[in-house]
């Protein structure tokens, strides 16, 4: 029985302080080897995601690992104890990287090889990611290919030979598939596809991966919240029915927008999806705290178990997302070219290449351009304009009260982005926004931060005055304020 995570360090470059064993300011090539090393020795993480998807990537990252670390993988082995999880593209909305797919599934088999040299008769890589899933036929396409093409070409005769017996046997003889759901549809959907994939397999659990960012800017960031809370019924619903472990994996990022997982913050995202198995450890998480506070955070989830889906009245969530969206949409669209000059000021802190798809990757919402994800976020915090305050203005009082039975820790989140928000900033933002946040300011506590003020109205003023000198620096100055990039 493999034992699954309960915490993925992933690749998403939220961070703003870099680690020790990065000589650069962008993590890229042999760095990303090391990190996976880091975070399984020293942060005692058990599984890293290994992203083939909207980046350069390394796909003979098993052999380059277990040759450099030997020792550590014949005690620790992969596959086993601690696990490599590849996030490969979807040829169904990326066409142009669909043959990296291949690549990625085709270095699997050698992945096997290579662990074998160290005995090991066990596959080092097991599992793949599939973003953007939208139906059943997509997360099968992909395990098909694998069983049918790759392992199926083990009895292919070429002249008198085998392919096993020219190359060798293509190991393992399977892979797990892991959907992860990116949208309004195909969350709402998510246990509709699982179902209809797990049909005539025998399967001992199904991992399902749902998206926490996208979702949020996409819809607001309370509507991500609603919308991963149903998925997640839902898929309990499925669990009962269909007798197959379903264990949840979320993609939660440092930002209260992007799910306000950080260290000092494990328990409260326990408690707010607590039928989530897996939760994400993003690259903030790792290197924009203290090494033993991440290190007791990863420890303290690694010892946790995972509890039953939350009852969840989802007529009156879709009621919540639709009004909070729709708010969000007339907000966002007031002020996509202020957001778009600031993420120009933003740094990069991984090697990406371009992404294609939904609006949460090349990001277009009726005829809107926006930048990605962390981007986008690291634009909002930095002009001292909390995201996640906009859309809820959508709801009255009344509503705002009643959100608090769907999402237990709503308070705790505001609370926390209300610090960086810059009130005289405010009121030099488009009139639709003001009266928003200052109505969504009514329904809670907050306090701002002198300091943070102090940048941020420094940002937004020599934007507006086209001064460009210190505009970046500020933008990382307050980026380490917050201990976040975006």
């Amino acid at each position: 029985m493999i034992k699954i995570s309960r915490c993925m360090s992933t690749q998403h470059p939220d961070n703003i302080s870099m680690p020790f064993f990065s000589d650069n300011d962008v993590i890229a090539g042999e760095t990303e080897v090391k990190e996976a090393f880091y975070v399984f020795s020293q942060l005692g993480c058990r599984e890293q995601m290994w992203d083939s998807e909207g980046k350069e990537v390394d796909n003979q990252v098993v052999e380059k690992l277990l040759s450099k670390y030997t020792d550590y993988f014949k005690v620790n082995k992969l596959g086993k104890e601690i696990f490599l999880t590849y996030r490969v593209p979807n040829p169904a909305v990326e066409k142009e990287q669909g043959k990296i797919l291949l690549e990625t599934l085709h270095s699997i088999p050698r992945a096997f090889d290579a662990a074998k040299v160290l005995n090991q008769e066990i596959a080092p890589i097991f599992e793949v990611i599939v973003p953007m899933t939208t139906s059943s036929v997509q997360i099968e396409m992909v395990k098909q290919y694998y069983e049918k093409v790759i392992v199926g070409q083990n009895n292919t005769k070429i002249g008198k030979k085998t392919v096993k017996e020219w190359v060798g046997e293509f190991r393992p003889d399977s892979i797990n598939v892991i959907p992860l759901f990116e949208d309004f549809d195909s969350l709402s959907n998510g246990a509709e596809i699982v179902g209809e994939y797990l049909k005539g397999k025998e399967l001992e659990y199904q991992r399902v991966f749902l998206a926490r960012s996208d979702p949020a800017l996409n819809y607001g960031s309370a509507s991500a919240v609603l919308m991963a809370k149903c998925a997640l019924f839902d898929l309990q619903v499925l669990q009962e029915k269909t007798s197959v472990e379903i264990l949840p994996i979320i993609g939660v990022g440092s930002a209260p927008f992007r799910g306000n997982f950080r260290p000092d913050n494990v328990m409260n995202c326990g408690e707010e999806y607590p039928s989530v198995q897996t939760f994400t450890a993003q690259s903030s998480f790792k290197y924009d705290h203290q090494f033993r506070d991440v290190f007791n955070a990863i420890d303290m989830l690694n010892y946790s178990k995972r509890g039953a889906a939350l009852v969840i009245d989802k007529k009156l969530a879709s009621m919540f997302i639709r009004k909070i969206k729709d708010e969000y949409e007339k907000q966002i669209s007031t002020v996509p070219d202020l957001i778009n000059k600031v993420s120009s000021y933003v740094p990069a802190r991984r090697a990406r290449k371009l992404h294609v798809g939904l609006f949460g990757y090349a990001r277009s919402l009726k005829g809107i351009k926006l930048p990605r994800a962390i981007k986008f976020c690291a634009a909002f915090y930095s002009i001292g304009l909390p995201p996640e305050l906009l859309g809820l203005s959508g709801l009255n009082e009344k509503e705002f009260d009643k959100l608090h039975e769907l999402y237990n820790k709503i308070d705790e989140d505001l609370k926390e982005s209300a610090k960086f928000l810059n009130i005289k900033n405010l009121h030099l933002l488009p009139k639709e926004i003001q009266i928003g946040v200052k109505k969504v300011l009514q329904f809670i506590e907050y306090e701002e931060d002198e300091a943070y003020c102090d940048v941020t109205g420094r940002i937004l003023n020599n934007l507006r005055k086209e001064h460009d000198a210190t505009i970046s620096e500020d933008v990382k100055r307050a980026a380490w304020m917050r201990k976040f990039l975006g």
